[in-house]
């Protein structure tokens, strides 16, 4: 038989795909439903009434279950339960095998993409609904579980362990912006800050250019206050071995916030003021002094920067002092901004940390607010209740985070 006699091999495929999953649901079906088969717990408690065998459909990876189990109800407590779930660990109707795809989907991209990603790759009917549900069941549990993990959980120690985080917007529904201040021209907010940190390791090497270990970056997130961001954040850095490593890194840039953060819970650690928000600085002092694409100013700016690497930052701000003495006009403004270098200036000695092979840039914690933060949850026509967007990002970060396949296999072995 020649290959043209086998017509679309697409539709062989999936013909072949949907006759396996009918004979494997139709075995699974057997066995679970088997007379013989022993759940733990199926048996009546002091207090309850067996309620007779019910039949109930359950959504497994090839695809619907029919599965008669036992009911048990309480009437003192008013509640009920069924062995055969609980001993299956189903979720709100399918199994944990599915369960695990459905959050990964949800994490991944919104719920309607999510849906549409389950059936072209796994054929499975899920509705963004469920997929929404699915992560308000599952969420809250997952973050509660990662953030319990303790020490004994680290990665090998790294002999330089790096901390950065930053904050990002993400919009909210109307309700739950009410007495929230923000940056609209009457003073109301269009979205909340989820703070955002990472952690990620360097094995330096003398005379390269620094490199992060390779799926070494891991994230947290939240909407919750600073203080208990900064308890969050620290100990993801002990999970990752922060009490091992040689040294201790924190980038930032210069919120107020951040370092207040740094201060309380990673003492001891080389404070780094990212250099582009430095230099970005740098460059508004030049243009208010100078004038936007002064020549004298872009001269100025070059000297300026060499000595940001020669670990003269003091020199830059006196200079910039008497430059802004002598202006005619208002200098309030360009002091403001030369006061942001006077509050940072024990961060910013860049010629040493290029000398020691330092990162001295907060690409990655920024780059994680976009790809991390951003991608998920600040697509079009996205309002979130603080809830919602906790799950999810739950979900996400651990994505992100090479955790959520571990978590869902010692979710499962348990």
């Amino acid at each position: 038989m020649c290959c043209e006699g086998l017509g679309n091999l697409e539709w062989i495929e999936l013909g072949l795909r949907s006759a396996l999953h009918a004979d494997a649901t139709r075995m699974l079906e057997l066995l679970l439903n088997d007379p013989q088969l022993k759940v733990t717990g199926d048996e009546k408690r002091p207090g309850e009434k067996r309620m007779g065998a019910q039949n109930k459909e359950v959504q497994c990876l090839f695809g619907k279950l029919r599965l008669c189990r036992n009911y048990y109800y309480d009437a003192q407590s008013a509640s009920g339960r069924y062995p055969l779930d609980e001993a299956l660990g189903l979720h709100n109707g399918y199994t944990p095998g599915v369960a695990r795809l459905i959050c990964r989907a949800a994490g991944r991209d919104s719920y309607g993409a999510g849906s549409g990603d389950l059936k072209a790759y796994a054929g499975l009917e899920v509705s963004s609904r469920q997929l929404n549900r699915m992560v308000e069941r599952i969420g809250p549990r997952m973050r509660a579980d990662l953030e319990a993990q303790g020490v004994e959980a680290e990665t090998k120690a790294a002999p330089r362990l790096y901390v950065s985080c930053d904050g990002t917007g993400v919009p909210m529904r109307r309700e739950e912006l009410e007495g929230v201040a923000g940056k609209q021209p009457d003073g109301t907010a269009k979205t909340k800050e989820v703070k955002t940190g990472c952690v990620f390791t360097q094995h330096p090497v003398d005379g390269e250019e620094p490199f992060r270990d390779c799926d070494s970056t891991s994230y947290v997130a939240t909407l919750r206050r600073c203080g208990e961001f900064g308890t969050l954040l620290r100990k993801e850095a002990f999970r990752r071995g922060m009490g091992r490593a040689e040294e201790i890194v924190f980038i930032a840039d210069g919120a107020v916030w951040i370092w207040e953060v740094a201060r309380i819970n990673f003492p001891g650690a080389v404070e780094i003021l990212d250099y582009y928000h430095a230099r970005e600085y740098l460059t508004e002092i030049v243009e208010i002094l100078f004038g936007k694409k002064s020549e004298q100013g872009a001269r100025q700016l070059e000297r300026w920067k060499d000595l940001f690497f020669e670990d003269k930052i003091e020199e830059v701000i006196r200079q910039a002092r008497v430059l802004s003495a002598a202006m005619t006009g208002d200098a309030k403004l360009v002091n403001a901004k030369i006061n942001y270098f006077e509050n940072n200036k024990h961060r910013m000695k860049y010629g040493t940390y290029r000398k020691k092979g330092y990162f001295y840039g907060s690409g990655v914690i920024e780059a994680g607010c976009k790809s991390v933060i951003g991608k998920r949850a600040k697509q079009s026509g996205m309002f979130w209740s603080s809830p919602g967007v906790e799950n999810v990002l739950a979900i996400r970060t651990a994505l992100h985070s090479n955790r959520f396949d571990s978590y869902w296999d010692q979710k499962n072995a348990a």
